[in-house]
């Protein structure tokens, strides 16, 4: 008994097969006249962990999973980072993320419409305006067909907007954005904690410490009705050891 395509088949029908087969595709004369050996090993795919199991992927709707991708353009002055949450191989969230150049955002915008309730295989076949979104779903492809997912090894994988969660309070970006100089040093803009506002220094002149305004959490008080500088007192905090600093810098005017 052999085994193709994963259907139990006689010699007989096996032969039959290959014969109908002969007259629909085209062969080379050498390959005609070869003497027609039964192959015997069908292993299939090897498992890949996916949401709490182990499953073998032979088409697209066998994927399922959140992952993310990274993707530059051509020039590197931006990167996207690509969050999806996959079902069944169709995609059911999709959270777009940019840095670093204007014009993609506006292909971020264009890209959420795009991508949900695409499969995987369309999405990396569309065009997504950026080509950092674009690489980004190319990255993203290659992890989540490898098993290299988020929720890999989590029950039943993670419902619809769990992408959200990534943000935080306020549905912000995590972004870092520093700047240093021989000169003059460094300065801290932001951080995961918010807008940097103060950074403290010692009688050094190191930092020890830094004032932020956590932008996300202000904006939510200001739409509730509170006064906006009310709001941006509520709204800071500090790091570090702030309090001992001798001297306080603005980062971005001083």
């Amino acid at each position: 008994m052999f085994y193709l395509f994963w259907i139990k088949l006689s010699i007989q029908d096996y032969l039959y097969l290959i014969t109908n087969l002969e007259k629909t595709m085209q062969y080379s004369h050498e390959v005609e006249h070869m003497t027609c050996i039964a192959k015997g090993a069908n292993h299939g795919p090897s498992p890949i962990p996916q949401e709490g199991k182990w499953t073998q992927v032979r088409e697209i709707k066998d994927i399922s999973g959140l992952t993310h991708g990274v993707g530059w353009c051509a020039p590197q002055q931006g990167a996207t980072k690509l969050t999806l949450n996959i079902k069944d191989g169709i995609i059911q969230e999709a959270l777009i993320e940019t840095i670093g150049c204007s014009g993609m955002t506006h292909s971020a915008a264009m890209a959420a419409e795009i991508l949900p309730g695409k499969t995987i295989y369309e999405a990396l076949n569309t065009d997504l305006v950026c080509d950092a979104i674009n690489t980004a779903m190319r990255e993203l492809f290659l992890q989540i067909s490898y098993g290299r997912s988020q929720t890999a090894f989590s029950e039943g994988g993670l419902p619809i907007a769990a992408g959200l969660e990534d943000l935080g309070k306020g549905l912000r970006s995590q972004i870092g954005t520093m700047y240093g100089t021989i000169a003059k040093g460094p300065r801290y803009m932001e951080l995961a904690e918010g807008y940097v506002t103060r950074l403290a220094l010692d009688d050094g002149s190191e930092i020890i410490g830094y004032e932020f305004v956590h932008l996300g959490r202000m904006m939510e008080m200001v739409k509730k009705g509170t006064d906006a500088n009310e709001a941006i007192k509520k709204a800071t905090g500090s790091y570090g050891r702030f309090n001992e600093a001798v001297r306080f810098v603005d980062p971005r005017a001083e």
